[in-house]
């Protein structure tokens, strides 16, 4: 069995899809982070079977917990202080995305005006599908995970 120590403050990212928690470690940037970080695959879970679980030693670190969700809103977040949890977040589906999906559509605004962010609200929680602000063309959230 593997052990891994307790981190005295910081954020542990838990739940994540068993082979899923690499493209978070690697949107964070935790390869280039100062502080300790500790990446496990395929730790047993009794609800999911097998799944991810990234610790990290720092409460400074910036997160977009919107992203996250994007990524997978089955995620929890938990904030250590002084070894305890002092407050799970639960992820979901975010509302509103901006500039992390890319609409595809060559007639929308945000083709031929770079200045234009590329905003998305959630169509269809259960399709996980979003809308174009602008041009209403759909996107997948699964679209930004592979």
């Amino acid at each position: 069995m593997l052990n891994i120590d307790r981190i005295n403050n910081g954020i542990v990212i838990d739940h994540i899809k068993a082979g899923h928690g690499i493209r978070i470690f690697n949107w964070l940037g935790l390869d280039k982070a100062p502080y300790i970080v500790a990446f496990v695959i395929n730790a047993s879970s009794k609800i999911m079977g097998k799944k991810d679980i990234i610790k990290i030693g720092d409460n400074d670190i910036a997160i977009n917990f919107n992203v996250l969700g994007l990524i997978d809103p089955n995620i929890t977040i938990n904030v250590i202080e002084n070894q305890a949890v002092t407050k799970k977040i639960k992820l979901q589906l975010p509302d509103k995305v901006e500039n992390v999906l890319i609409c595809k559509n060559p007639r929308c605004i945000t083709s031929t005006e770079k200045y234009v962010p590329h905003v998305f609200h959630l169509e269809n929680t259960e399709l996980q599908t979003y809308r174009c602000e602008y041009c209403d063309e759909i996107r997948s959230a699964s679209d930004f995970r592979n």
